[in-house]
């Protein structure tokens, strides 16, 4: 399927084709730090399927829980997360898949992630949050 993405502040904008089979929660310890919450929702896509149509993403590299080396893409100016990925003196580039953010995708609502990863990390509360009885607020 064809995803369309966008930052908060609309600086970067991007299309990419992707499976969305392949939609997936992941519960490390980066996506709950980075995504402020206790898992990230991400659509992996392939990088040559993956289209830049406005802005220049902020790179931020680092090593992740599992050892490998990660190249993470964000909006300078807003903050929003685009992608994860690996480097490119790790996988040359156009060979790798990135980790889209479901959550910046107009699509968001079609991409029910598949699977969990990473659920060593998982946060216990994290399973009963669907079955919480919370009355909803307007604006919550």
């Amino acid at each position: 399927m064809q995803v369309n993405g966008t930052c908060h502040c609309g600086e970067i904008t991007f299309t990419a084709e992707a499976n969305e089979s392949f939609s997936v929660i992941c519960h490390c310890r980066d996506c709950q730090v980075m995504s402020g919450g206790p898992y990230r929702s991400i659509l992996p896509a392939k990088e040559a399927d993956f289209n830049l149509l406005s802005g220049t993403p902020k790179l931020y590299f680092k090593t992740g829980d599992s050892g490998n080396r990660r190249e993470l893409a964000f909006c300078g100016d807003c903050g929003t997360h685009i992608y994860a990925t690996s480097v490119v003196e790790d996988v040359p580039l156009g060979l790798r898949m990135l980790g889209l953010r479901t959550g910046m995708l107009a699509e968001v609502a079609d991409l029910p992630p598949k699977r969990e990863v990473w659920c060593e990390s998982k946060v216990e509360w994290a399973q009963s949050l669907v079955s919480l009885d919370v009355p909803r607020q307007n604006g919550q």
